[in-house]
C-alpha cells in the first residue's frame, strides 16, 4: 500500500510534521475523478432526496367538504355543466394530480456510495485542500483558539472538519463558527466533502477515519 503526506498545522497555525494518507483515498488521480463525476453526482442525489420528509399533500374531491349537490341542472341554463362546486375548476375546490405522501429515497449499494467518497476526497487532496490540524483544545473548549488553526488552513473558506468521537472540546469550539460544519469521521459522506470547499481532520479524527476505511477494506478483500 503506498501512501500520500499531508503536513499537519498546530496550534499556533504553523507546520508540526506530516501524517500518511492512503493513496486508495486520498491519492487518486485528477484525471481519474473527472471520469467518474457522474457517479459522484448520482451518490449526492441520492443523499439529498433521502434528506425528503416527503410529507406534501393537497386535498382531492373526497377530502373537501361540501359540493354534494349538482350547482344547477345539467341542460338548459345556458351555461357549461357542472357536477360539484369542489370539482378543481372551482375557486375553493380540489388540486387535480397533487403531490402526495411519498418516499424520496433511492437505492444506492454501499460500494458507489464508499467509491464516490473515495474520489471526492482525492479530488480535495489534489487541490491541496486536506489539512490535518492539531488544535492544542485542553480540558476547556476555546473557539478562539480554534479559529487560530482555522484561519491558518482554511483562510474563512466553509470547511467540514472531521473528529475523532473523543474530540469533544475540539466540537464544542468549532460548532459556533459559520463556516464550520463539524462531523465525526464515522458520519463522513461524500455530499458533506463536495459541499465543504476544504476538509480540515483534527489528527485524532484522521487516525479514525483512516483505521476504518483500511479495516472495512482488508475485512472486505
Amino acid at each position: 500500500m503506498m501512501a500520500i503526506s499531508l503536513n499537519v498545522t498546530d496550534a499556533q497555525g504553523q507546520a508540526a510534521g506530516a501524517v500518511e494518507a492512503p493513496e486508495e483515498l486520498f491519492g487518486i488521480s485528477a484525471e481519474e475523478v473527472q471520469n467518474h463525476v457522474p457517479l459522484v453526482h448520482q451518490v449526492v442525489i441520492a443523499q439529498l432526496a433521502a434528506a425528503r420528509q416527503g410529507t406534501h399533500a393537497t386535498k382531492n374531491r373526497a377530502k373537501i367538504s361540501g359540493g354534494g349537490k349538482k350547482p344547477w341542472k345539467q341542460k338548459g341554463t345556458g351555461r357549461a355543466r357542472q357536477g360539484s362546486i369542489r370539482a378543481p375548476q372551482w375557486a375553493h375546490g380540489a388540486i387535480a394530480h397533487g403531490p402526495q405522501p411519498r418516499d424520496y429515497s433511492q437505492r444506492t449499494p454501499k460500494k458507489m456510495k464508499a467509491a464516490a467518497l473515495r474520489y471526492v476526497l482525492s479530488d480535495r487532496a489534489n487541490a491541496g485542500r486536506v489539512h490535518v490540524v492539531d488544535f492544542g483544545i485542553g480540558e476547556t473548549p476555546s473557539t478562539k483558539a480554534a479559529k487560530v488553526v482555522l484561519d491558518a488552513v482554511a483562510q474563512n473558506r466553509f470547511a467540514t472538519i472531521v473528529f475523532s468521537r473523543e474530540n469533544i472540546n475540539e466540537w464544542l469550539s468549532v460548532r459556533n463558527l459559520p463556516t464550520v460544519h463539524p462531523i465525526f469521521a464515522d458520519q463522513l459522506n461524500t455530499y458533506d466533502v463536495v459541499t465543504a470547499e476544504d476538509l480540515v481532520f483534527t489528527k485524532e479524527g484522521f487516525e479514525a477515519f483512516v483505521n476504518a476505511k483500511t479495516a472495512k477494506a482488508e475485512k472486505e478483500a
